[in-house]
């Protein structure tokens, strides 16, 4: 992933989420799209993906295949959320 919008390289960052199915720590670099949870197997996605679905530049700025996997992770979400509520 580039830094903003004009293809500025940005050094991977780590992130920690709490997988909300059993608890433990589930670390990620901020490039990853999901990541398994070692303990339980739930899969947890990274919350940066919203820039992906509004924002002009971001097949640029992720890549072609990297914006589809994406594009369609964040559908997946969608109807998943819809399932729920």
């Amino acid at each position: 992933m580039l830094e903003g919008c004009q293809g500025k390289p940005r050094t991977p960052t780590i992130i920690e989420k709490t997988c909300p199915q059993c608890g433990a720590e589930i670390e990620m670099f901020s490039i990853d799209t999901q990541m398994t949870c070692e303990k339980c197997g739930f899969v947890a996605y990274n919350d940066t993906l919203s820039c992906v679905q509004w924002c002009q530049y971001a097949r640029k700025c992720v890549g072609d295949e990297m914006y589809e996997k994406m594009m369609e992770i964040a559908e997946n979400q969608k109807r998943e959320s819809k399932k729920v509520g």
